[in-house]
């Protein structure tokens, strides 16, 4: 299997696939690829029998496609730990050299990983982490984007991307923060938020907006 095409398939279940349907754009907008080429993975899924797509509604893993997710994401998740962790990594910076690792990384390997860093259920963006016998607690699938104006909701992970982790640093969001929505601001302006803790404002990319989850 590719790496794109294991890169699709990560995508499509963090953003909820094993449970509803995921459109081309979702994926296009994470991934930063061009509608075109989502369109053309998607029928590569299908033909594989690793995902169903149904027109006009979007994509969503098969049981054959979720055992594979889980194992990609499990592996991927388990390196971001110990770069995190042990290595003391930047947040931002732990996705391309667990890219690298998962490749490369046997079933006993992964197995010892996890023993070694004490079993961890979630890596420090905050995705869950499935166990070894495929068991975990469903991530919440709402985007902050979505959340209506005067909610008050708990920041709870963010898509793996660097140039997000980079973006987030800089606004000193993090994992766990509950925030008020204030307004959408129309023709897909920002987001503006209002952290408890200290009342301070701050204005979330249109785009960024989609790619933190909440609850």
């Amino acid at each position: 299997m590719t790496p794109m095409k294991e890169d699709y398939l990560k995508i499509i279940f963090e953003l909820g696939g094993t449970k509803k349907k995921i459109t081309n754009k979702q994926i296009s907008l994470s991934l930063n690829v061009a509608a075109g080429s989502v369109t053309e993975m998607v029928s590569k899924l299908v033909k594989e029998e690793l995902a169903s797509h149904t027109p006009y509604a979007g994509i969503s893993l098969t049981p054959k496609g979720i055992e594979v997710a889980e194992q990609l994401v499990r592996r991927h998740r388990l390196w971001e730990v110990f770069l995190y962790d042990k290595l003391e990594y930047k947040l931002a910076d732990v996705h391309d050299d667990a890219e690298i690792l998962e490749h490369t990384t046997s079933d006993r390997l992964m197995n010892h990983l996890d023993v070694f860093l004490n079993y961890p259920t979630h890596c420090p963006h905050g995705g869950v982490i499935p166990s070894a016998d495929g068991k975990y607690q469903e991530d919440s699938h709402l985007v902050l984007a979505d959340v209506t104006d005067g909610q008050e909701v708990v920041v709870e992970r963010f898509i793996d991307n660097h140039d997000l982790l980079t973006y987030l640093d800089d606004l000193k969001l993090k994992i766990g923060d509950r925030l008020k929505v204030i307004a959408h601001q129309p023709f897909e302006g920002p987001v503006k938020i209002r952290l408890i803790s200290d009342q301070q404002e701050m204005n979330v990319s249109f785009k960024a907006a989609h790619y933190i989850f909440v609850k």
